[in-house]
């Protein structure tokens, strides 16, 4: 005698519980933040003005120099900022192993700095 064989059905409700908690979890640990841009211009011949305080900022991995001084990057603001209403231009050079994070870190501090203009120039 042959018994017949009787499939089981799944239960769906279980399936869709889960989903509903991925989505959920996914929902709550995602940031929905939009991320600032910083602009990077890059310096070319004859932008600086005669009326400007030229300086140059050299970063490398491990440092920071402004003029030939070694600078932390939490006293450059203060640094580059010299007298509140002097324009100031400061052409920053970077070393060869500096990474897009470093430079972004820089100029993020930087960026608040009145009457500052910053050209970047791009190693070729």
């Amino acid at each position: 005698m042959q018994r017949k064989r009787r499939k089981n059905r799944l239960s769906m409700t279980s399936l869709i519980d889960v989903i509903f908690l991925l989505l959920l979890f996914f929902m709550l640990t995602s940031t929905f933040s939009k991320f600032s841009e910083v602009p990077l211009p890059v310096g070319t011949a004859g932008e600086v003005g005669s009326q400007a305080t030229p300086m140059f900022l050299r970063v490398t991995q491990d440092d920071i120099t402004l003029n030939g001084k070694s600078v932390a990057l939490e006293g450059l603001t203060a640094e580059l900022a010299g007298a509140a209403d002097a324009p100031v231009s400061a052409i920053v050079g970077l070393g060869p192993e500096v990474t897009a994070q470093r430079l972004t870190d820089v100029l993020a501090v930087v960026k608040s700095i009145p009457h500052l203009t910053l050209n970047v120039l791009v190693p070729t």
